[in-house]
């Protein structure tokens, strides 16, 4: 059985990830899509809690596809569910380089994980979860960038907001 992983901090979670999770899913027998707590990231827009919520509706349709959190080194993650395969979405060539060096490091660490770079459709290489935090702190329209379940999580949010400020 082929076991991958894709890791991210996915906040939140965009339709790129999302069709990199649906091809990898088509590749492997399994995928564990691995919210990583990033310390090099500040201040989420999300808990890692809710990532993994709105990650879990947006993946229901997958049956080979599962969402966990992990906090440690991702080759160990790895080494815990018996994969040997990561999965890396790439836009650019600055991504490259960058995930590049990350599967060198994690080859380092365990040298039967490979990495397998899959590159991003021309529908979503312009756009990162960062460009994502943005629009929804102008509030600007979101259906073109995100699944539907982080769609209809903003939503309750805004509405819980707009309720307790009576």
């Amino acid at each position: 059985m082929k076991i991958a992983i894709y890791p991210g901090s996915f906040d939140p979670i965009t339709l790129g990830h999302l069709d990199i999770i649906r091809r990898a899913a088509r590749c492997f027998d399994k995928v564990f899509v691995c919210v990583l707590y990033n310390c090099d990231k500040k201040a989420p827009m999300f808990s890692p809690e809710k990532r993994l919520e709105m990650i879990r509706h947006a993946v229901a349709e997958l049956p080979n596809v599962e969402a966990e959190l992990f906090s440690g080194l991702l080759a160990d993650y790895a080494r815990e569910k018996k994969a040997s395969i990561l999965v890396k979405g790439v836009r650019n060539a600055t991504d490259f380089d960058l995930e590049y060096q990350m599967a060198a490091i994690n080859r380092g660490i365990w040298e039967e994980l490979e990495t397998v770079f899959l590159p991003a459709c021309g529908a979503y290489q312009h756009f990162s979860s960062t460009m994502v935090r943005e629009m929804i702190r102008y509030g600007q329209p979101l259906d073109k960038y995100v699944p539907l379940a982080v769609v209809e999580e903003l939503e309750r949010q805004k509405k819980a907001d707009e309720d307790g400020r009576i």
